[in-house]
């Protein structure tokens, strides 16, 4: 009995660690960021915002993590502001993401002291299902203002 309940043991944990090598890793996701955004997210002026100041911000307000899964999933496209700064651009959606990796991203890109998970991910990402890039920068102005 002690050998069968070793080897089911032994089973279980093999399993688990495909599962915790799959998990996603948000400095690896946010490289694909990067090529706009910058290794250290200070954006290009005048072309691609910093994602600094503002988006750890957001990430403190619930409407502001809905903002941020929603750019992510969704795009953004029109006028934004980042940390004071206007901005006219388009972002395209980042397809191909799974919940897991948008939380990892924003995690890495925000530093949030609470993190984003893929639960929460799935669930915004269905309160904006409908939305078009340009609705997503409308939210934008509600959180920094015209």
């Amino acid at each position: 009995m002690k050998v069968r309940n070793a080897a089911i043991g032994l089973a279980l944990a093999l399993i688990a660690v495909p599962a915790a090598a799959q998990s996603a890793d948000g400095a690896k996701i946010y490289s694909r960021c990067a090529v706009c955004h910058l290794a250290n997210g200070q954006g290009v002026p005048g072309a691609f915002p910093p994602l600094q100041k503002d988006v750890k911000s957001f990430a403190t307000k619930s409407e502001g993590r809905r903002y941020l899964v929603l750019v992510v999933t969704h795009g953004v496209s029109g006028p934004i502001k980042a940390e004071g700064k206007a901005y006219r651009g388009f972002m395209p959606p980042q397809s191909g993401l799974n919940d897991d990796q948008i939380a990892a991203v924003l995690n890495h890109v925000t530093g949030a002291a609470k993190p984003f998970t893929a639960n929460e991910v799935a669930q915004l990402k269905a309160s904006g299902a409908s939305l078009k890039p340009n609705q997503v920068a409308e939210l934008n102005q509600k959180l920094v203002g015209p």
